[in-house]
């Protein structure tokens, strides 16, 4: 059994139209609820047992969505914006009520989850939850030990707030230096002033995991794929702690 909604939400919600052009795809009998034709609008359907179909092909009901984007620099991490490109905008036929977990910086690449399931959004961005966020980043300055063992203390990023314990791991150090870090929470500009405590300027930043979800490598920036059942039945699991 599943929620018994009306059909005009069903098809809403499944981005068949709106809810004007969906009231006219009713009148004109193109509704079909288990083989007959819809009625009104307002006709209430089981999402779990009835089916329902627009013009013969059957419309499955999914009431979370759950999606793995590789963000693109230059698009911003919110459902609107009224400058800025966003990321629900590079979503085909998006839902209306899904949402990025978290944000990435307008400039940072990588992975980012956009879903409309909120207990499992929040519980991916507690700190309390303890999900690793880990960042692969090019920094101007040489990254050395004396830093990593700064961001493992918990560094000052200034106005009083203080990270908790990041991992920093040192790919390569030199004028440009490569490093990857981890770290479990989601200050505004993290990343980058982390670095910029210590004197350094992160001038590329990618975020590559989420929880040991890892971005797929298959995606190129811009490009999307849903989570498979068992990347989401992994999410709820290390949240679930």
């Amino acid at each position: 059994m599943g929620n018994r909604i009306r059909i005009d939400k069903f098809l809403s919600d499944m981005n068949m139209g709106t809810r004007s052009e969906i009231k006219e795809l009713i009148r004109k009998g193109r509704v079909k609820i288990n083989g007959n034709p819809c009625a009104k609008p307002d006709e209430k359907v089981d999402t779990g047992t009835d089916t329902v179909s627009l013009d013969g092909q059957l419309i499955p009901y999914e009431k979370y969505i759950y999606l793995m984007l590789n963000k693109p620099a230059g698009v911003v991490s919110a459902t609107k914006d009224t400058r800025e490109k966003t990321v629900t905008d590079l979503i085909k036929n998006s839902r209306k009520d899904i949402f990025p977990v978290g944000r990435l910086d307008k400039d940072t690449e990588g992975l980012l989850i956009l879903t409309n399931d909120g207990l499992l959004a929040h519980n991916l961005l507690s700190p309390k939850k303890e999900v690793d966020k880990v960042y692969y980043a090019r920094v101007e300055g040489r990254v050395t030990e004396k830093d990593a063992k700064a961001f493992l203390s918990g560094i000052s990023i200034g106005e009083g707030e203080i990270c908790l314990p990041a991992k920093l791991e040192i790919l390569s150090s030199g004028e440009i230096s490569e490093v990857r870090l981890t770290i479990q929470e989601g200050k505004f500009h993290q990343v980058k002033r982390m670095f910029e405590a210590v004197g350094k300027k992160v001038i590329y930043l990618k975020r590559i995991s989420m929880g040991g979800l890892m971005l797929d490598p298959a995606l190129k920036p811009g490009d999307y794929r849903s989570l498979t059942d068992d990347e989401i039945a992994y999410l709820k699991n290390i949240t679930n702690r």
